[in-house]
């Protein structure tokens, strides 16, 4: 029964199924192989509506409807502004600034596509009138972008914590360990290829002419806005979900009433914006609540973590198969349908060989973002793609240097687990 639930899947998603139908008819299997099975098409429309039914989910909606609000009103040019005027004018300064601001942007917005997409608009076409080769600028934003899943509170960590009942609020060190190793690749790639130093002094000039003060005030808003996120979660004080609300609300304020980059007539646009993206999400989520469920009663994590433990007697090897296992899925599926399918099957499994969820979720969630900029699926690919008009190929041929920096990262995550969970501990 197991075996034809994911061959099913493989099938149907071959087939080019949208990934919720897929979801929702993969669950009908064991009962249409066995009629007496628990899970009729009624016990699973019901899972589907009840799981629904959660304070968490509420955070999802709430940062994509915050993320959207802040690219309309040009938060990560603010962010990028205040960065470049201290680093700017190093080597590969205004490249690790692009990185720097992903990953407050990340805080921000919890989406790896949003956080490529309002960074990229800004950053490249300014990198390439610096002298910044086109398709590095591209690559750069799109790994970078990633960092976007990999900061808490974002939207994986959310469905990760829900699936699996784990605490992943302050799991934002993996995400600036990763963030260290771009910009350690990106300071050698400038200093291999060179940098034209005359029009980068000309336009970290221009900035540091309006003063510190000046930059620092324009852009305190923008910087404030993580701070207020994760000070909020980190200090005890709110839910991920309370501060996904709380982002809101700040956003527009800052954006309507401080910034004034957008209007009171913009908000149909925003707010249907926010609709037709979480619209989507929310029939997988209802799915893939009915699949855990389905699992639970075949009892495949069971079996599975049976077959993995006689197979795998070490812990080392087993967590590099479900790497390798996770690296590929994420170059096929988006994110959050892999966080919600797997989730139930991996955790009992690395659980079982002494693995802490937490770690574990990190884990699970970096592989994943490689598949940002990975095809077939590579969604920031195409977001940078769309951004500059370059072939995707193009693109992920010059992110290879930089995804060695995130399997660099990602196996450090791995073997010294203590990255993941010193704050936790």
């Amino acid at each position: 029964m197991i075996g034809a639930i994911f061959a099913g899947m493989i099938v149907l998603l071959l087939l080019a199924v949208p990934i919720c139908v897929v979801i929702a008819m993969i669950c009908l299997i064991p009962y249409g192989l066995d009629p007496t099975f628990a899970a009729s098409p009624m016990f699973i429309l019901r899972n589907m509506v009840s799981g629904l039914d959660s304070i968490t989910l509420i955070a999802i909606p709430m940062f994509v409807l915050s993320g959207i609000i802040m690219a309309r009103g040009g938060i990560s040019k603010k962010l990028f502004n205040v960065f470049s005027y201290f680093i700017g004018d190093k080597t590969g300064g205004l490249p690790c600034a692009v990185v720097i601001t992903c990953l407050f942007y990340g805080a921000i917005s919890g989406s790896a596509p949003a956080t490529t997409a309002a960074v990229g608009a800004m950053t490249i076409p300014l990198l390439v009138s610096l002298g910044y080769d086109l398709t590095f600028c591209a690559a750069l934003v799109a790994i970078a972008g990633g960092l976007g899943v990999i900061i808490p509170p974002s939207i994986p960590f959310i469905l990760y914590s829900m699936n699996s009942g784990a605490s992943v609020g302050e799991l934002f060190i993996a995400g600036i360990l990763i963030g260290v190793c771009l910009m350690i690749y990106a300071v050698y790639y400038c200093k291999k290829h060179g940098e034209d130093k005359e029009k980068l002094h000309e336009n970290i000039g221009e900035l540091r002419e309006k003063g510190f003060l000046r930059v620092f005030l324009d852009s305190f808003w923008a910087l404030l806005s993580p701070v207020i996120i994760l000070g909020t979660i980190y200090g005890g004080i709110c839910t991920p979900t309370e501060a996904a609300v709380i982002s809101v609300v700040y956003a527009l304020i800052i954006c309507l009433f401080v910034y004034k980059t957008l209007q009171p007539k913009d908000l149909y646009a925003v707010l249907r914006e926010g609709v037709e993206t979480y619209a989507p999400i929310l029939f997988i989520l209802g799915a893939a609540q009915a699949f855990s469920r389905v699992l639970t009663l075949t009892q495949a994590p069971q079996e599975l973590a049976s077959v993995m433990g006689s197979t795998f007697t070490s812990g080392i090897a087993l967590i590099l198969v479900i790497n390798l296992f996770l690296l590929f899925v994420g170059m096929v599926m988006d994110t959050g349908p892999a966080i919600l399918i797997l989730t139930p099957i991996l955790v009992p499994i690395v659980t079982n060989a002494g693995f802490d969820p937490v770690h574990f979720g990190v884990i699970m969630i970096v592989n994943l973002a490689i598949g940002f900029v990975t095809p077939p699926i590579g969604n920031n690919l195409y977001v940078a793609s769309t951004l500059t008009k370059l072939p995707v190929t193009a693109i992920a041929k010059k992110a290879v240097p930089f995804m060695g920096a995130f399997f660099i990262a990602l196996l450090i995550i791995v073997f010294v687990p203590q990255v993941s969970l010193l704050l936790v501990r």
